[in-house]
This record gives C-alpha cells, sequence and structure tokens, in this order.
C-alpha cells in the first residue's frame, strides 16, 4: 500500500472514485452535497490517496480551515479494505503534512458510528451534541498536534 499527495487531475479523480463508492453508493449521500469547493483542483485542498498497487483504495483531505487548524474531511476507505487500519494511516499522513504546515491543532466532523475510531487516534469531541451533515448524525472533534 502507498499514500500519495494528490498532485494531479486523474489522482483527484481516483480520489473521487473511492469517495464516490463509500459515500454515494453505499452511505446514499446525495452527490451534490459529496462534492464541493475543495474538489475544484489538486491545489484547492491536500487530498491523499492510497493505492494497493494502482488501485485506488482509500481518500481523504484537509485544508487549513482556521489559522494553524487543519480541518480533515472526506475519509474513505472501500468496504472490502476495512478492518486494516488504512483510514488510521491516512489520518497519520494528512496530520503530519499538517504539521509540516505549521498546524498547531486537527479538527474533523466524524460520523457518529465513526467516533470510537477517532477517539483512539486521541481526538476529542468538542460539539455540545450531534449533529445531521448530508443526513448522517456527526460529531465535531479536535485533536492538538
Amino acid at each position: 500500500m502507498e499514500i500519495i499527495r494528490v498532485t494531479t487531475k486523474d489522482q483527484l479523480q481516483a480520489c473521487f472514485g473511492v469517495r464516490f463508492k463509500v459515500f454515494v453508493e453505499e452511505q446514499q449521500v446525495p452527490e451534490h452535497e459529496e462534492m464541493d469547493d475543495k474538489d475544484e483542483s489538486p491545489q484547492a485542498c491536500h487530498h491523499f490517496l492510497m493505492l494497493d498497487g494502482d488501485q485506488p483504495v482509500a481518500a481523504a483531505r484537509w485544508y487549513e480551515y482556521q489559522p494553524q487548524t487543519a480541518k480533515l474531511q472526506r475519509v474513505a476507505v472501500l468496504k472490502e479494505y476495512r478492518g486494516q487500519s488504512l483510514g488510521k494511516q491516512m489520518i497519520l499522513a494528512m496530520e503530519l503534512q499538517a504539521r509540516e504546515k505549521h498546524c498547531t491543532s486537527a479538527i474533523l466532523d466524524a460520523q457518529c458510528q465513526a467516533e470510537g475510531f477517532y477517539s483512539q487516534l486521541g481526538y476529542k469531541v468538542i460539539s455540545d451534541e450531534p449533529f445531521y451533515d448530508a443526513g448522517i448524525l456527526h460529531v465535531r472533534m479536535k485533536k492538538p498536534l
């Protein structure tokens, strides 16, 4: 498995393919809610792609949400590749780059069913109560970097 920092349109399209399978097909997120302005180009934010050989298997992205605060988003691992710590590897890769870019904390909006996963990586819930995003309950979580 190899994690790459996305720099080309083809790599970005591969990220979209993983995200479409996970969020739109599997979780029934409306397609128009899955994409946003951060997806316009590889430079719009920091996209990451994990490959198994030449097969895209995971994708994620982050951007500087506030000064020195990274916001991690769209963490997606294909169903058949789950349970192998690939999501953890993607999070750690994004955190490393965020630290390199002088971020001192990271936030994310975790689906409630994934709260335990993020807690194991050191994230703590900071939202007062769960909220809906794309029809799925989420909590906001934060971690010092």
